[in-house]
């Protein structure tokens, strides 16, 4: 039996309300995991990550393996104990990061052979020794070893790439064995083709995952089309696994994709942008660097119970970025990553209760009607 169970309680159109069941406690779906790259989601001791919300946290693959080392991280009893963690956690494969690396790497059938960015030596990653990683860092949902393809691609580009993925995923699951802790992703490739999703889910089905991801998206195809994507693939995808929505996105992006049956996602927006003075509210985004909050002594959001719009207002966080403190970026990555669980739970009520596309509308309208800040 694998060590990941999902079950779907209700639905509502095509969104899904369910749970992930794992060895180190359940992710209620529709989830969204904060991304700790390197051990650490930046600015924010676990508890204050867990106390937003957050039932999962997403680790990093290639920057864990280049520094501090996966066999360190093994010493140390995994990842979790290392970083006090004890929940569940999703490990990428690294493709993606490889795949920003377009100077410093080269692919082959084997894998992808790379400089690394931090002192230039010289590394690879395969589908094996990524399962290995992987297995090291000791993370509850581990990812098949893929190519991101870039956009735009043409069909020819795209197809070759996805491919080489699906011959990597088979190679991935090979190599991932039958460990007791561990469920193992597939990944759908193809860019905007439905054709090539098409073969793309057909050869990870007949490999058989404990759920599959949507990758490839995100990349600059833009909203539109990236919704269009999901029309056509995610049907294609079994209604008893889970679907997970790679490196999304904003909270248009969330609602629009659990509309389409999504039911996972990470993104590195709510903390990233809470290192720029950027907060996302329920009216809106904010952009504490404009002068028009330097006396202002609302809070980020009235409804909002995090910590910072608790006890600090829009005025305290302007000066705090201003002057350069870091607690700013504590108190704001704080308040995206409470409001992003918020919306991730306001849409798991919504689904329950049959109400999703008035919660999608309602939703619309407070964000449009905020006075919305230029980011």
């Amino acid at each position: 039996m694998s060590a990941i169970q999902f079950s779907v309680k209700a639905s509502d159109g095509n969104a899904r309300l369910g749970a992930v069941r794992t060895t180190r406690g359940t992710i209620r779906t529709p989830a969204f995991m904060p991304v700790g790259t390197q051990g650490t989601v930046k600015a924010m001791l676990p508890e204050q990550v867990r106390a937003t919300g957050a039932d999962i946290l997403l680790g990093n693959t290639y920057h864990l393996m280049l520094r501090p080392g996966a066999d360190l991280i093994e010493r140390f009893g995994g990842l979790h104990h290392f970083m006090n963690w004890p929940r569940p956690i999703l490990t990428d494969s690294g493709g993606f990061q490889v795949m920003s690396l377009a100077a410093l790497r080269k692919i082959t059938e084997e894998g992808v052979s790379f400089q690394s960015h931090i002192d230039g030596s010289k590394h690879m990653l395969s589908p094996e020794t990524s399962m290995t990683i992987q297995h090291k860092l000791g993370s509850d949902i581990v990812m098949a070893f893929d190519e991101c393809t870039p956009y735009p691609a043409t069909h020819q580009v795209a197809k070759e790439s996805m491919e080489l993925s699906m011959r990597w995923a088979k190679r991935s699951k090979d190599a991932f064995g039958t460990p007791d802790r561990q469920g193992l992703f597939g990944i759908v490739q193809g860019s905007v083709f439905e054709d090539l999703r098409k073969v793309s889910v057909d050869a990870l089905l007949d490999v058989g995952f404990d759920g599959y991801a949507v990758g490839g998206l995100a990349v600059g195809e833009g909203q539109a089309e990236m919704f269009d994507t999901l029309d056509f693939t995610v049907p294609m995808l079994p209604d008893d696994k889970p679907r997970y929505l790679m490196g999304v996105g904003t909270p248009h992006d969330l609602v629009g994709a659990v509309a389409r049956g999504i039911d996972m996602f990470d993104c590195v927006l709510p903390t990233r942008n809470a290192r720029r003075a950027h907060a996302f509210t329920r009216r809106g985004a904010i952009n504490l660097k404009n002068a028009r909050h330097r006396e202002d002594p609302r809070p980020l959001d009235e409804q909002c119970a995090c910590v910072a719009c608790r006890s600090y207002s829009r005025a305290y966080l302007h000066h705090l970025h201003k002057a350069g403190e870091l607690l700013v970026h504590t108190l704001i990555t704080a308040h995206n990553l409470h409001y992003y669980q918020q919306l991730m739970a306001g849409m798991r009520a919504a689904i329950g209760a049959g109400t999703f596309t008035a919660f999608q509308k309602s939703f619309e309208v407070e964000q449009a009607a905020g006075d919305i800040d230029p980011l």
